[in-house]
């Protein structure tokens, strides 16, 4: 019981997590200002690998509603049709709500095969609303979520680095 005693005139100490997960998100998200010059659009799209890896390393650290404006942020920033990141990312992540409540437990394979298939899914719909269907960028779109899909072990790992506690070291 002592441990929860908060002083008179102090306030418990707000998580971290809870401010530097969508921040982190929104830098994802700028990536896309990065002055590159590709003929093949491959940068994987950073701001919702963010936030797919916030959401499967550490299912409390955004709120279910944070998908709409995180997605606004990165359609003002990316140049996709306005409410796509929005409605696209909130469906992945209640996709991901829903797996959650399913399955018993889960590891890294499926959190890599479920990240996968939400990355996969944004893009092609994305695409499908962006560029009419008889604009082949097919090949581009499939080396896109190829990067993506690969590199996102990697994007997990860093905003577990970003979760670690001081007090545990």
């Amino acid at each position: 019981m002592a441990a929860d005693f908060i002083p008179l005139g102090r306030r418990e100490k707000m998580p971290r997590s809870l401010w530097l997960a969508p921040l982190s998100v929104v830098l994802g998200s700028l990536t896309t200002l990065l002055p590159m010059v590709a003929t093949v659009p491959f940068l994987p799209p950073f701001g919702l690998m963010m936030m797919l890896a916030w959401r499967l390393v550490r299912g409390d650290s955004m709120k279910v509603w944070m998908p709409v404006p995180l997605g606004f942020f990165d359609d003002m920033m990316s140049g996709q049709p306005l409410g796509s990141a929005m409605l696209l990312w909130s469906a992945s992540v209640l996709m991901i709500d829903v797996l959650d409540t399913r399955l018993v437990w889960r590891d890294f394979w499926q959190d890599w095969l479920i990240a996968s298939g939400a990355i996969a899914f944004v893009l092609i719909a994305g695409r499908l609303v962006a560029s009419p269907f008889a604009a082949h960028v097919d090949t581009a779109l499939l080396i896109q979520i190829c990067v993506s899909a690969a590199l996102f072990p990697v994007i997990a790992r860093f905003c577990a680095w970003l979760d670690r506690d001081k007090k545990r070291q």
